[in-house]
């Protein structure tokens, strides 16, 4: 079990790298902030009791949760307040207007994605997942901590328990098996 020592020094040591990866992810500092304290919280209450070695990836599943989560609401929050806005020109009849007509999504969002781009994107992310699940234990653990949750050497070396060294190799040995393996069904990284 984590003490509240361990707890508040892993959170004060992740609280940048989560900000940084929040605001990436939302493009909006106030709402990533705000992201970044609700994970803090959940992890605080619901998970407080884990050991401390596995806090980093209960905290970076809560972190990419708690993002899905904001989308989630700003899709329904955007859709509602298009739908009452009176989005229909000024002094015209409004029998005719058609709000999808006139909707237009951003550009770069998932809104504005095909169909089409949308399904070969979770195709890919599918095949992706599929295939660092077939990785050793050792080599997924140390890829997931460096390349999702961007931790570095030092720190993946501790959280795993292994020297830098260690970390390395696995590293290398899981990227290339992707590539190996990625290439092999055709998706050039």
């Amino acid at each position: 079990m984590a003490t509240d020592k361990e707890l508040s020094d892993f959170l004060e040591n992740v609280e940048r790298r989560a900000f940084k990866q929040a605001v990436y992810a939302v493009r909006k500092d106030e709402s990533a902030l705000d992201i970044v304290q609700d994970a803090m919280i959940k992890l605080a209450e619901k998970y407080g009791d884990k050991p401390a070695a596995e806090l980093p990836m209960l905290f970076q599943r809560i972190l990419q949760t708690t993002i899905l989560d904001y989308f989630r609401r700003e899709k329904v929050r955007n859709t509602w307040v298009s739908l009452f806005s009176g989005m229909g020109p000024a002094g015209e009849d409004h029998e005719d207007f058609d709000i999808l007509e006139s909707y237009a999504a951003e550009a770069g969002s998932e809104a504005a994605e095909s169909g089409a781009d949308k399904l070969e994107r979770q195709q890919t992310l599918a095949l992706i997942d599929a295939e660092v699940q077939k990785l050793p234990a050792r080599q997924r653990e140390a890829f997931l901590m460096r390349y999702w949750q961007d931790m570095d050497v030092a720190e993946t070396a501790a959280a795993m328990g292994c020297s830098e060294g260690s970390v390395k190799t696995h590293c290398s040995r899981a990227t290339h098996a992707l590539a190996e393996a990625l290439a092999a069904k055709g998706l050039k990284l």
